[in-house]
């Protein structure tokens, strides 16, 4: 039986892998920091406590002869040096890697973007082939530009596959864009507010959809960079809508033309001024991908998650990456002043 370890498998990336993998008849050994499982896994599925920043403990989980690594934590340079520095054990990777390593023909990228007129203009859709931002250590976006050029130097010596994120979204997700409509609907908001027109467009990436690449490039080992998204890129009035359908409710959305007057008015965790979206043919024609689910369909389950923890505790203490990422997400008083005034 083939063998497969899978870094930060408790994570949101991780659960849904490792199903995809044992359904399609991998011997797999989980491993996160916590050594849990998901309550659906196989109990075939080994579970294994591990710290990624040790690197005997790293060899110890892969072992001798490890046919596949999946790695959804890693992050920079010195994560590709430890996947590399085992070669000789590991047949091939899967590494998770994010589409804001793409910067435009003028140098702008996701850490410009706070800059006067520094969002990037992107084509659309985004091939594989648009220039990225140059490795380093100053931004996440430019650790992992790092991290992907040393796994693609390694080449034959360790065949890796690397998946270009979007907005990835899914029940056990850390940062939750959805609950952006989901506590405004629970909170009883009748009227929300969109800058840009609604029209938004910051690619999802559901963590099925992310598996199921994960599954079919284990299956064909290769050195190569593919974007890992959502067959559609819905913009952020489509997105409140889909999420408005499986809560039941209908509230009055405003459309502000151009960016939110303030940053807690009008601005969601997906109000983009230029549209993100990429190009997911280069999966389509190397690994036969054809997407398990769309966004809508994704919905419920996060939806249902979203609600359960919100019951038990605040937004704050459930979600610490998305208050700090977002800090005025629901920043109500200057929502309310804002509508008055208009």
């Amino acid at each position: 039986m083939r063998r497969a370890v899978v870094i930060g498998a408790t994570g949101q990336i991780g659960r849904p892998t490792v199903d995809a993998l044992v359904r399609d008849g991998w011997e797999v050994t989980a491993a996160s920091r916590s050594g849990g499982r998901d309550e659906r896994w196989p109990q075939g599925v080994r579970a294994v406590r591990l710290d990624r920043a040790d690197d005997a403990a790293l060899a110890a989980a892969v072992g001798e002869d490890c046919d596949l690594v999946v790695d959804m934590v890693a992050h920079g340079p010195e994560h590709a040096r430890q996947l590399t520095a085992l070669a000789g054990r590991i047949g091939s990777a899967v590494v998770i890697s994010t589409v804001s390593v793409y910067e435009d023909a003028e140098g702008r990228g996701f850490d410009t973007q706070g800059e006067p007129d520094g969002f990037p203009v992107y084509p659309v859709p985004i091939p594989e082939t648009q220039r990225t931002v140059a490795p380093g250590e100053s931004s996440y976006s430019t650790r992992k530009a790092a991290l992907e050029r040393e796994l693609l130097a390694a080449g034959d010596a360790l065949p890796t596959t690397l998946l270009r994120a979007g907005a990835v979204h899914g029940p056990h997700s850390a940062l939750p864009r959805e609950l952006y409509f989901v506590k405004r609907n629970l909170d009883g908001r009748g009227t929300r507010v969109l800058a840009h027109g609604g029209r938004s467009r910051f690619h999802p990436a559901s963590v099925r959809n992310i598996a199921e690449l994960v599954r079919l490039a284990a299956a064909r080992p290769g050195s190569r960079v593919l974007n890992a998204c959502d067959p559609q890129a819905p913009t952020v009035a489509e997105i409140g809508a889909a999420v408005d359908e499986v809560m039941g409710v209908e509230p009055r959305t405003v459309l502000l033309d151009g960016a939110p007057p303030a940053d807690s008015v009008g601005s969601s965790p997906w109000s983009v001024p230029r549209p993100v979206v990429c190009d997911m043919s280069a999966a389509a024609r190397e690994l036969d991908y054809r997407p398990v689910v769309s966004y809508a369909e994704s919905l419920p389950g996060t939806v249902d998650r979203l609600r359960a923890e919100l019951a038990r505790r605040d937004w704050t203490e459930a979600f610490p990456r998305l208050a700090s990422t977002y800090p005025g997400l629901f920043d109500y008083p200057a929502e309310d002043a804002w509508l008055r005034a208009r």
